[in-house]
C-alpha cells in the first residue's frame, strides 16, 4: 500500500507525517532540520512512499535537493493556495503535515514550480545584486540629503557617483560630517565594485541563453531587466499561455465578482515580485523610447490614470516577452499593438 509523506518545515525543525492510501496515519515525528535524521525516519518506508510534499517555505532548498538526491519523488506544496477548514477548533504542526498528506491522497495538492537546481544560485545572486543596488541608492540619497541639510546645495547624481572620498570630506567643516560623508562615498564605491563583479559572473553564465537574447528585443528591456526576466521566468513553457505568465508577473487585476458586482479582491501579491518590478520598469523605459508604446500609454492614460496606464503597458510587454521566449521568435510590434503606423 502506497504512503504519502507530508513535511511541515520550519526554521529549526520539521514535522514529518506519513499516511497510507486509506487515510490512516502511519507515523508522525518532529525532527531537527537535519537531512540525515529525516532520511533515517523515511528509510523503512522508502519503497512504499508515493510522494513527499514539502511546504514551500524560505528554507526548502536543502531538504528538497537532499530528498531528490536520495531518490524520493518530491513536490513543493504551495501554501498560498491551501486553506484548511476554518471551523477546526485545534490545529498544530501534526495536523498541518497530515493535511498535506490528505491533499496528496485525494490528488488535489496545489504545488509550486521547482526551479532548475543548476541555475537557481544564479537567479538568487541576481536578487542579491538588487539588494546591493538598493543599499547604494540609500547611501546616495543620504549623502545628497546631508549636503542639502548642512550646505543648502543640491548635488547632481553624476557628481555624487564620480566624487572621491577626499572631495566629499572637503565639502564640510564639521569633523562628524567629514567622517560621515567619507564613509558614505567609500561604501558607495565598494557596493559598485560588488555589483560589477556580480553582473560579470551572471552575464558569463547566461549570455548564450536564447530567452535572455530574445527578451532584449522587447521595447524597454535592456541587459539587467532582460537578466531579471529570463532568470525569474526559467522555462517559459511552464506557463500555459501569455495570460498565465502576465498573471504570474502581477500584471493582471485582482478582482472578486458575483452577479457582475465587485465583492472584494483576491490575492494581489500572488506571483513574482521581481518580474512585477521588471515589467513596470520596462514600461517606463518603453514610453520614452518606443513610439507604439508611447501612443498606447497616452491613450490609456487619457481613459484612466498614469498608474493604470503603466500597468496596462507592463501587461502588454509581459505577454510579448512570453511569446518571444516561448517561441524563440523575434519581437513583432504588429502582433502586440495591432495595425496602424509604426
Amino acid at each position: 500500500m502506497k504512503i504519502m509523506t507530508g513535511i511541515d518545515l520550519h526554521s529549526n525543525n520539521a514535522l514529518c507525517g506519513l499516511m497510507d492510501e486509506k487515510g490512516r496515519r502511519v507515523l508522525h515525528k518532529k525532527l531537527p532540520c537535519d537531512l540525515a535524521a529525516i532520511l533515517q525516519v523515511l528509510q523503512p518506508y522508502k519503497a512504499r512512499i508515493a510522494q513527499v510534499a514539502v511546504e514551500s517555505t524560505y528554507n526548502w532548498y536543502w531538504l528538497v535537493d537532499g530528498l531528490e538526491d536520495h531518490g524520493y519523488p518530491v513536490v513543493l506544496a504551495n501554501p498560498a493556495r491551501m486553506k484548511q477548514y476554518d471551523g477546526l477548533k485545534h490545529t498544530d504542526d501534526v495536523s498541518d503535515a497530515f493535511f498535506l498528506c490528505e491533499l496528496m491522497r485525494l490528488g488535489i495538492l496545489p504545488t509550486s514550480h521547482l526551479y532548475n537546481r543548476q541555475t537557481r544560485p544564479v537567479r538568487d545572486l541576481l536578487r542579491r545584486r538588487m539588494l546591493l543596488v538598493q543599499l547604494r541608492t540609500s547611501l546616495i540619497l543620504s549623502f545628497k540629503s546631508l549636503n542639502e541639510r548642512t550646505l543648502g546645495q543640491r548635488v547632481p547624481l553624476g557628481l555624487v557617483k564620480a566624487m572621491s572620498i577626499e572631495a566629499a570630506q572637503a565639502r564640510f567643516t564639521a569633523p562628524a560630517d567629514q567622517l560621515l560623508s567619507g564613509e558614505q562615498i567609500g561604501l558607495m564605491g565598494q557596493f559598485q565594485e560588488s555589483i560589477a563583479k556580480i553582473e560579470k559572473h551572471i552575464l558569463a553564465t547566461t549570455k548564450e541563453w536564447p530567452t535572455f537574447q530574445r527578451v532584449q528585443d522587447v521595447p524597454g528591456i535592456g541587459r539587467i531587466l532582460g537578466l531579471t526576466i529570463a532568470l525569474e521566468t526559467g522555462d517559459p513553457k511552464r506557463f500555459a499561455s501569455a495570460g498565465n505568465f502576465a498573471s504570474y508577473c502581477r500584471c493582471v487585476k485582482s478582482l472578486r465578482q458575483s452577479n457582475s458586482k465587485k465583492k472584494g479582491e483576491n490575492n494581489r501579491k500572488c506571483g513574482n515580485r521581481y518580474l512585477a518590478w521588471a515589467f513596470v520598469e520596462a514600461a517606463h523605459f518603453a514610453c520614452r523610447h518606443d513610439e507604439r508604446c508611447r501612443r498606447f500609454y497616452d491613450r490609456k492614460k487619457q481613459q484612466t490614470n498614469p498608474v493604470v496606464a503603466t500597468k496596462a503597458l507592463a501587461c502588454k510587454l509581459a505577454k510579448a516577452s512570453w511569446h518571444v521566449m516561448h517561441d524563440d521568435a523575434p519581437y513583432d510590434p504588429q502582433r502586440v499593438f495591432g495595425g496602424g503606423k509604426p
